[in-house]
């Protein structure tokens, strides 16, 4: 049997979340009511109470009441409630979170729901969920289920969205997950459609080597999710062939993954390598989405809903300091490595990207900004020729290679270490043709 957290608003919202409650409590499992509601009594009896959940925001409740402000009121509870169920699963009193809302308890539950591990199941009833989701889920695995009409009473469509929602939680505490990769040391890596065969070549070399690969389309929260990931600690080695995210985040793009992309393995020291993967285009949506101050630029339709947009020597400029400005910040083993002949397979000679002028541009600007002691590999290759994957996944494991030896040696050694913090072996720029 297991628990299952009810949280929400039990104010406003207590009639649909205590028929969701009866429902589990139907399946076997047992509820615990989490109420984050402040302004009403609440109409389903909690067993962590509102008072509880402020105090962990260290918010005064009774002044909130008072002043009887929602937005005051929701902000504290979204500080509060994440506290109150990362708690809760340490404690192992939970093991899953189901919420019903509309704008202020979406935000409330979801907020609560990002705090939590990837994997432990979260489901989020919402008026909101049909329509842009991306601040609510953020980089976690939550099921957003839409409401269909208002959480506002028990009605016939209500009835059945909230059963289904009921069951969706109660399936996932009840499923085990299938297999797992054992004590397998974790590498992540970026890969778009116009770096698939590189990044699966690598992909493969690492595996051989006894790694698990984690792949995620470089699409802008896919490059969120790996940055969090590496942020955790539990990533051994990254595998950054596809960096595009920067081009869209310094243009305008619609795939950008915020301007901390490549922080977290820089910051964190873990051992990765970096190419300029797609630093060629940004993307937009269809051909109406480009902005107007674009329209005389070079484009390519890579679908019907991709419209991609070829980055001037001057954005390239901007994309080689840029990057190099984030690795020069690393505390870890990191090389960049150059495909000299094509960054994507559209940049390829003959392609419609084709532009050694831009090329030369991120690759001199990289050069100019990065530490001189992090290694550069350049070669005469395109991104997804063989030899290239091969070389970003020797690089990685070389990196890996010296991490672990260095960890080994500040152990050995930690009174001689102590506050000198990591070093580099200088390195040195490599020209290699293929």
């Amino acid at each position: 049997m297991a628990t299952i957290a009810i949280l929400g608003t039990m104010d406003t919202k207590g009639e649909e979340h205590a028929y969701v409650a009866e429902i589990i409590r139907q399946r076997g499992h047992s509820t615990l009511v989490i109420d984050v509601g402040a302004l009403e009594p609440p109409t389903l009896k909690p067993d962590i109470t509102r008072e509880q959940v402020a105090a962990a925001a260290e918010a005064d409740l009774a002044g909130l009441v008072a002043r009887r402000d929602r937005g005051e009121t929701i902000a504290a509870m979204s500080r509060g409630a994440p506290v109150v169920l990362a708690r809760l699963i340490g404690e192992k009193r939970i093991d899953g979170v189901i919420s019903l809302g509309g704008s202020g308890g979406t935000s409330i539950g979801t907020a609560a729901m990002r705090a939590l591990p990837l994997g432990f199941p979260k489901v989020m009833v919402s008026t909101l969920a049909s329509g842009n989701t991306a601040p609510y889920v953020g980089v976690k695995d939550i099921v957003m289920m839409p409401s269909v009409v208002d959480v506002a009473g028990l009605n016939r469509i209500s009835r059945q969205i909230l059963s289904r929602a009921a069951g969706a939680i109660c399936g996932m505490v009840e499923t085990s997950p299938a297999g797992t990769s054992g004590d397998r040391p974790l590498v992540v890596a970026s890969m778009f459609g116009n770096t698939t065969n590189c990044v699966q070549h690598a992909k493969k070399i690492l595996e051989e080597h006894g790694y698990e690969v984690l792949v995620f389309h470089a699409t802008g929260v896919g490059g969120r999710t790996m940055e969090s990931l590496v942020e955790s600690g539990i990533v051994d080695g990254v595998l950054d062939i596809t960096t595009t995210e920067w081009a869209d985040e310094l243009v305008g793009g619609f795939l950008t993954a915020g301007p901390h992309r490549l922080e977290a393995a820089a910051r964190t020291g873990t051992p990765a390598i970096v190419t300029p993967g797609c630093l060629d285009m940004v993307n937009f949506h269809g051909p109406d989405s480009v902005p107007e101050r674009f329209r005389n630029r070079l484009f390519y339709q890579h679908n019907p809903q991709v419209t991609l947009m070829r980055t001037s020597p001057q954005e390239n400029a901007d994309l080689g300091r840029i990057v190099g400005e984030k690795l020069s910040g690393s505390i870890g083993p990191v090389t960049f490595l150059i495909p000299a002949q094509a960054i994507s397979v559209i940049s390829a000679p003959g392609q419609a990207f084709h532009d050694p002028a831009a090329d030369a541009a991120l690759f001199g600007a990289l050069k100019k900004t990065l530490r001189s002691d992090i290694p550069v590999i350049e070669m005469e290759a395109a991104i997804n020729d063989p030899a290239f994957a091969e070389a970003c996944a020797n690089a990685l494991l070389e990196n890996m290679a010296a991490a672990r030896a260095g960890t080994a040696a500040r152990k050995s050694n930690a009174r001689d270490s102590l506050g000198n913090g990591a070093a580099h072996e200088p390195g040195k720029r490599l020209v290699i043709s293929r």
